[in-house]
């Protein structure tokens, strides 16, 4: 099978998978929240629950070793995207949209974990690294996807379960026609011992899994919140539809602009996106129109740019142990996103805005770009070992 196919296929299901099955949350929220189903406060922790759900996804897709465990996670989360969209059509008020919402969010881990492993295996293989990092586009596609299904709903006037059923079939006609064409598993292979025994790359992953939990608090809340924001901006107004498609397509762009750099200086490709996450929350603290278009270049395009260079860099470290990481990885990131939403519930409780925590995000942000950069010379020796 042709590695473009492979590798179209693999940005394919993260589109549909994290584009629909995991962010089609936030672009309903507005809607949600006016029908009466819940407030903003147990919009947070419903979002806690999805992140929760993929902690726990992540976690486990770390425990798949054979082919066939892998293909079942991957193909069973497929499904049940899908399936649990279809659900959330019925779904009315708090505890039904907290049990969807958890379930596609291990549903969400488990494509995400397996397909940064086979499509990367696939790029490897034929060395087509670029194009095999441009995969992670998928899920800005699949933000903008949702954003546009959104914005066309709110102007037929059509409520949440309609909208729901349209993201389902949408993900239903995807599934359909990517499943024949997914990379399938290998079969595991002895991994030198090497790779994981050396002190200098446990630590270099562990700091990695420390940047990229803090980067999860910071990015997940204009990632939730964008479109509430934008609906009290512009008081219902169609126009406040159009910043989370907005925010998918500077994501993709993003990813493609990380994929033309050179080879090498990972860490500091890294840290300039988070920096600008930073002042992207910044902006959306500000407020008004400027700064919500601000928040969406500044935080949609570092957004998958950002997990693109991270599991780079967890490569450049352990080039054997690719699942391994991406399953650490991802669960640190989910605990970052697991933080998010309760520290955003508790803002709006006790301040009634999410000003205190957009503030405590940024601030995060920027200590995971300190973070990467106080690695030094050991980053940079690793770096030129890859280039070599």
């Amino acid at each position: 099978m042709s590695p473009l196919v492979q590798l179209l296929a693999s940005a394919v299901a993260l589109m549909m998978a994290m584009g629909i099955g995991r962010f089609a949350l936030t672009p309903q929220l507005p809607q949600l929240i006016a029908e009466g189903q819940f407030d903003l406060t147990a919009a947070g922790l419903i979002a806690a629950a999805n992140y929760l759900g993929y902690l726990l996804g992540a976690l486990d897709g770390m425990r798949a070793r054979g082919p066939r465990q892998v293909q079942l996670r991957l193909h069973g989360g497929l499904w049940m995207c899908v399936l649990l969209t279809f659900a959330s059509w019925a779904a009315e008020g708090f505890w039904s949209h907290v049990l969807l919402r958890f379930g596609t969010g291990v549903a969400s881990a488990w494509v995400l974990v397996m397909i940064t492993s086979l499509s990367q295996q696939v790029a490897n293989a034929y060395q087509r690294q670029r194009l095999g990092a441009l995969v992670f586009a998928g899920p800005g596609l699949g933000i903008a996807l949702t954003g546009l299904l959104a914005l066309v709903a709110h102007l037929l006037a059509l409520g949440s379960a309609a909208l729901w059923l349209i993201y389902a079939v949408a993900a239903l006609v995807m599934l359909l026609l990517l499943r024949p064409w997914l990379p399938r598993a290998l079969q595991a292979t002895a991994v030198p011992t090497a790779s994981y025994s050396s002190a200098n790359r446990r630590v270099g992953v562990g700091r990695l899994g420390l940047v990229y939990a803090l980067y999860g608090v910071g990015y997940i809340l204009p990632a939730t919140f964008l479109s509430q924001m934008a609906d009290q901006q512009f008081a219902g107004n169609w126009m406040a539809d159009l910043f989370w498609p907005a925010f998918g397509i500077a994501a993709a762009l993003g990813v493609v602009l990380v994929s033309l750099r050179k080879r090498g200086r990972t860490s500091s490709w890294l840290t300039a996106m988070l920096w600008l996450q930073a002042l992207g929350v910044l902006a959306c603290l500000v407020g008004g129109a400027t700064g919500l278009a601000l928040g969406v270049v500044l935080c949609g395009g570092p957004f998958l740019a950002c997990m693109q260079l991270v599991m780079q860099r967890s490569r450049e470290l352990a080039p054997h142990a690719t699942q391994r990481n991406a399953g650490l990885l991802t669960a640190c990131f989910a605990l970052g996103q697991l933080s998010g939403p309760l520290l955003a519930a508790l803002s709006n409780h006790y301040s009634g805005s999410l000003q205190p925590a957009l503030a405590l995000a940024a601030s995060g942000l920027g200590l995971a770009g300190v973070l990467v950069l106080s690695k030094g010379s050991c980053a940079i020796h690793c770096e030129v070992a890859t280039r070599a």
